[in-house]
């Protein structure tokens, strides 16, 4: 049995792996939804991870998800505690030196239909927070989703601060623990084709491949947790 520590994206919550923790139950293992200081502006990755550092509960064992803006925090995670893997979920994923924002400016990771769709119709707070009208997130982030399902998740976000994304990454290099990236094929919000590079030249591996949108886990949480059990296995069990 493996622990699964699962960590949401942006503008998310703990409530969005439901039907994950579920799935993963049914099949033997246990899993914690982790819930990140998304709308506070003081909270960048560093304290996201110290966040996902303290839901670990076997040192060396557990394995870390982090889906899209998570992909920021989690390779930090090894530095407080140790962990048996991470995952990355259609994750960002930061380049030491650089901001997110910084890393935009060279190129363009996300793919076409967030800038041409999904982007100009973000809206932000008073206090400077992203948001998302709901039927514009349903048709980025759950477009393959049941639509009560997707209608209720769109929903439910938060707004999002900046930090995350503005400040330069605190992490130094990626650390020296396995790692995997899962790629969605039909995501609206990170780019296959940068996913594809960025992982191989930052994190040294392929990308894994799940049919679907950018939310798995609403969308075929069974399939992910197929998915997921398999790298609690060694190479040899596979």
């Amino acid at each position: 049995m493996t622990h699964f520590v699962l960590v949401h994206g942006g503008w998310h919550g703990g409530w969005c792996w439901d039907s994950e923790v579920l799935a993963l139950h049914r099949n033997g293992h246990t899993a914690t939804a982790v819930e990140l200081p998304s709308d506070d502006l003081d909270a960048g990755a560093a304290r996201y991870a110290q966040v996902i550092a303290d839901a670990v509960r076997k040192p060396g064992e557990d394995i870390v998800v982090g889906h899209s803006l998570a992909g920021l925090a989690i390779p930090l995670v090894p530095q407080t505690v140790e962990v048996s893997s991470l995952v990355f979920l259609a994750s960002l994923l930061p380049e030491p030196g650089r901001s997110w924002r910084e890393q935009l400016a060279v190129s363009r990771p996300m793919a076409d239909w967030f800038y041409a769709e999904g982007l100009p119709k973000q809206d932000r707070d008073e206090r400077g927070r992203s948001t998302w009208p709901p039927d514009v997130a349903a048709e980025l982030f759950y477009h393959d989703c049941p639509r009560a399902v997707a209608e209720e998740a769109a929903n439910r976000l938060r707004p999002q601060s900046p930090t995350p994304i503005a400040e330069v990454t605190p992490l130094e290099a990626f650390p020296d623990v396995p790692m995997h990236y899962i790629g969605c094929r039909e995501d609206r919000a990170v780019s296959g084709k940068w996913a594809e590079s960025t992982a191989r030249d930052r994190l040294g591996v392929d990308v894994t491949w799940i049919d679907g949108s950018h939310s798995p886990f609403l969308a075929d949480p069974d399939g992910l947790a197929d998915l997921l059990i398999t790298f609690a296995k060694g190479p040899e069990d596979r």
